[in-house]
């Protein structure tokens, strides 16, 4: 007879690549896991995964052990949540994947103050600028900021969020300002490499109503994949970046950064969460605390430093 802690054991099996990675999840040792999944096996009288000196590979009958454990243990989490809420009580693990920077300045406060309202939640926060890399049926929310690609997941938009083309009030003195983007061309522009997009392809449109959308083509005189140093580089009058709005509102508000091509906007990158069905999307608890985060992003915060950088 297979018991939820057998299956989540089997769970935590597949979403590693090998029986190290399982140990370092489940904080035992290699030894243990090698040792419970081999009993396990043999309980059930099947093999259910395929051992290599590289990797683990589910068998059939493992592929069905977890698709079929993951449902279960949904079904008994939902049941639990349903329990619990003919007391008013929010409980249960709620594991959330949320980009560095944003994570860390709106999504982590947001945790602390969903726990303080409701303790017998607990919480798990992976912070990465590479979530599309993410193991399926890993995570219960995910943070996503920008251009989404054709997906399957529920989707709740949380924020507006704009960006912008901005520099040093230094580096503008010293080049000039754009006035409009083919002048980009002339100037040193800084790239950030996220969402595997072509990160050299500026595209920007007319704020007035019929206007043919203007693309761009950048050189980066500078490039990077971590959205601090690309900033930072700014700052550093190194060149002309293309940011969110809550990345850079502070800076602009402080005069560090300033606004350029201010007729012209580029794509907005709303802030959203994906949610996982097969991972407690519809659980009470995934609903309560992206209703306080909506809560607290309504208005988006930074908007009132932006506010404040054009008065």
């Amino acid at each position: 007879m297979l018991s939820t802690d057998d299956i989540r054991f089997f769970v935590a099996i597949a979403a590693a690549n090998t029986l190290a990675a399982a140990a370092r999840a489940l904080d035992v040792t290699p030894p243990a896991v090698s040792q419970r999944l081999q009993g396990l096996e043999r309980r059930l009288g099947v093999q259910l995964v395929s051992r290599s000196a590289r990797r683990l590979t589910l068998t059939d009958e493992g592929e069905l052990l977890l698709l079929r454990g993951r449902a279960l243990l949904d079904d008994a989490a939902e049941l639990t949540d349903a329990l619990q809420a003919r007391r008013g009580t929010i409980t249960g693990h709620l594991k959330i994947l949320a980009p560095l920077g944003f994570g860390r300045r709106y999504i982590a406060p947001a945790i602390a103050a969903f726990r303080s309202r409701h303790p017998d939640a607990s919480v798990d926060l992976e912070l990465s600028d590479r979530l599309g890399r993410a193991t399926a049926g890993s995570w219960d929310i995910m943070i996503h900021i920008g251009v989404l690609k054709d997906s399957a997941l529920q989707l709740q938009r949380l924020a507006s969020n704009e960006r912008y083309l901005c520099a040093s009030p230094a580096y503008l003195k010293r080049k000039g300002a754009p006035v409009s983007p083919p002048d980009l061309r002339g100037h040193d522009c800084i790239a950030l490499r996220e969402n595997e997009e072509d990160v050299t392809l500026w595209r920007f449109s007319r704020k007035r109503a019929g206007s043919a959308p203007e693309v761009v083509r950048i050189e980066p005189t500078l490039s990077s994949n971590d959205g601090e140093v690309v900033k930072a580089w700014a700052l550093a009058d190194c060149g002309l970046i293309v940011r969110s709005e809550w990345d850079v509102a502070e800076d602009l508000a402080a005069g560090r950064l300033v606004r350029v091509l201010q007729n012209h906007r580029l794509p907005p990158a709303d802030v959203v969460a994906l949610l996982n069905p097969g991972r407690g999307g519809r659980a009470r608890r995934t609903q309560a605390f992206l209703e306080s985060l909506r809560a607290g992003l309504s208005p988006p915060p930074w908007r009132a430093d932006i506010k404040k950088s054009v008065r």
